[in-house]
């Protein structure tokens, strides 16, 4: 078998801009690279007629954070809720949990307080711009 290595996390996203702006300004991501991606072969491997893609990545630490915004863009999902099968989240690791909840403009969402569970761990979950839920645990 052939190793592998974890290289991105995807997030579909509306508004690439806003988004980014976001990771990067409120969770304090640094861009690594913006691109977009079209043509024959671009959407026969994402299964969408006529697909292009406005990519950015952000650097995740050991993983990269895939944001990317399609045309044509599909239907929404319901918003994001743990306990759904199939449900998704970004977990990123802080200093300080309640530091950096602190430091949050008035407009993020939280979903509670930050919390301490039983194994010891703080953790807090955000929603980004689009919804998607951001789990922030102290390192």
């Amino acid at each position: 078998m052939t190793s592998v290595i974890a290289h991105h996390v995807g997030i579909t996203v509306r508004d690439l801009d806003r988004t980014v702006e976001f990771y990067r300004d409120v969770l304090g991501l640094s861009v690594i690279d913006t691109f977009s991606v079209s043509g024959e072969a671009f959407s026969t491997a994402v299964d969408v007629p006529n697909a292009t893609g406005r990519f950015a990545h952000l650097d995740g630490g050991d993983v990269r954070v895939e944001l990317v915004e399609y045309d044509p863009e599909g239907e929404a999902t319901p918003e994001a809720e743990l306990n759904r099968p199939g449900a998704t989240h970004l977990g990123l690791s802080v200093d300080d949990v309640d530091a950096t909840v602190e430091q949050f403009p008035s407009h993020v969402e939280t979903a509670s307080d930050p919390q301490t569970t039983e194994s010891g761990t703080r953790i807090v979950f955000v929603r980004d711009p689009e919804g998607n839920l951001v789990e922030l645990l102290d390192a």
